[in-house]
């Protein structure tokens, strides 16, 4: 779904700059990939058109909410009801709590989930402080510890999901039995190498997401 409203991007040097859905729609997905001689043409679709080729393809979707909660909602709400067979084969999903606790207020049929990384606040995904300041660095480590504590022992609840998206190098054996036993399905993150898919197929038996099929590609934090 879209509008005609601006959007702020960047412009490649860093800068902001304002791009309406329209000029967005004349850019090249594929342009730096290295099939992309394979696929000259490609457009950057609406989410409607996004849905409507991946049933096609009987794709199952995980919609992964960035943000805007009330937005978010009102758009896959109507994608739902357009696309009732959305309700078998996809998932919302999100880091933000509130965006999961609005969509379930919204639509308790949806399958939904919660993405976590644990130290994400204070930390980027390669172990690196975010802060330079060790006071403000030690405030996030704080509310990173509260915030995992939070989402294994209330927020999973008081939201109602059905799933919990997990970074993958904090999996284990006991984890997975942990949300067993409460019911809750837990999906790694992103798994890329064929070593780590052969571990999660064959020992821990567990779902996860990966960007390819049949290569390794680069790791995702």
């Amino acid at each position: 779904m879209h509008d005609n409203t601006v959007d702020r991007t960047t412009d490649g040097t860093g800068r902001l700059c304002d791009l309406t859905f329209e000029q967005i729609r004349k850019l090249n997905p594929a342009a730096n990939h290295r099939l992309r001689n394979d696929f000259p043409d490609e457009k950057i679709p609406t989410l409607r058109e996004a849905v409507a080729e991946s049933l096609n393809h009987n794709l199952t979707i995980f919609f992964d909410v960035k943000g805007h909660a009330n937005k978010a909602t009102d758009a896959l709400k109507k994608i739902y009801m357009e696309f009732p067979q959305l309700y078998n084969n996809s998932m919302v999903c999100s880091f933000l709590p509130e965006v999961i606790y609005k969509m379930r207020q919204t639509d308790q049929k949806v399958v939904t989930a919660l993405t976590h990384r644990p130290w994400s606040l204070s930390h980027t995904g390669d172990g690196k402080p975010r802060y330079n300041s060790f006071w403000k660095q030690s405030i996030f480590v704080v509310m990173d510890i509260l915030l995992d504590w939070c989402l294994h022992n209330i927020l999973w609840y008081l939201c109602g999901v059905s799933a919990f998206l997990m970074q993958k190098d904090f999996i284990s054996p006991d984890y997975l039995k942990k949300w067993s036993r409460k019911g809750i399905h837990v999906i790694a993150w992103t798994v890329n190498s064929f070593d780590e898919k052969n571990y999660y197929e064959s020992h821990l038996r567990s779902s996860y997401i990966t960007d390819s099929l049949l290569e390794d590609c680069a790791s995702q934090f």
